[in-house]
């Protein structure tokens, strides 16, 4: 971790593990900058929480599962600094983003910042694709967070909610696939939990909405944001969330998802 003799603002990295063990030292050793290394894990069977203890961080396990939000919350006890970067075990945070997020620190500034992704799917850096719409929120001013809310693709909950939202240049490395099987098993994790969020707000399922979804989103990856110039790791890319985007509507008619614990971790 970074000396923290200085006498500006601290900041800390946090990361949701579970079984990471072939990927969390790359992922710790990008945020080795930072003042304070947390690593906040949902019952790893593997060396995930060992490789991470001696890699410097500290690290916490809640093994009952209550959700990305509330894994996040969990953290949000343990943080003593006064800046918190969000931080996924399948990212790796290049070194100018290093640079924008130090700078973004030593500020002082009360705001939020919000990063991009670079995706890596089936051994490629997927860099032609565009950028995606609205970024992710990741660095706050640690006292501005209340909580996260919200079963996956979880959001913050500010204390003012007219904080400036600022975009950092750089962008994440994250290793969303790294292999079909892999992608797979996430693409059916994350149908179900998107299934469950939309019948928590109202919304109807049936093959016919699922696959308007998935036409509409196929088109949006590979033709606008130019997964098309990605080879066949950006068009598997693309036909993988797509497909995540069907078996949402699909779940909702057929499997009927009611609340309750699912078996996505991070």
């Amino acid at each position: 971790m970074a000396e923290t003799s200085n006498k500006g603002p601290t900041l800390c990295i946090g990361i949701l593990t579970l079984n990471e063990a072939h990927r969390i030292a790359q992922c710790i050793q990008s945020a080795s900058f930072a003042d304070q290394l947390l690593v906040i894990d949902s019952g790893s069977s593997d060396r995930t929480r060992e490789i991470a203890e001696e890699m410097g961080a500290q690290v916490h396990l809640y093994a009952d599962w209550q959700g990305f939000a509330e894994q996040r919350n969990r953290m949000l006890l343990h943080v003593s600094a006064d800046y918190l970067f969000f931080l996924d075990a399948d990212e790796i945070i290049p070194e100018s983003l290093q640079r924008e997020i130090r700078a973004a620190v030593l500020s002082g500034e009360r705001a939020v910042w919000k990063v991009y992704w670079d995706q890596v799917a089936f051994g490629r850096t997927l860099h032609l694709m565009a950028k995606t719409e609205g970024g992710v929120w990741r660095l706050f001013r640690t006292e501005d967070l209340v909580c996260y809310e919200g079963v996956v693709h979880e959001h913050a909950v500010l204390r003012d909610p007219l904080t400036p939202v600022r975009a950092f240049r750089s962008r994440l490395l994250h290793h969303s696939r790294e292999t079909v099987y892999g992608g797979l098993l996430k693409m059916a994790q994350y149908a179900q939990l998107g299934a469950l969020r939309r019948v928590q707000a109202g919304r109807r399922g049936g093959v016919l909405r699922g696959l308007a979804s998935a036409t509409s989103n196929f088109i949006r990856l590979y033709i606008f944001r130019r997964g098309f110039l990605c080879g066949a790791q950006g068009f598997l890319f693309c036909l993988l969330v797509a497909l995540e985007c069907f078996f949402r509507y699909a779940i909702i008619k057929y499997d009927r998802p009611v609340p309750g614990p699912t078996l996505a971790k991070r």
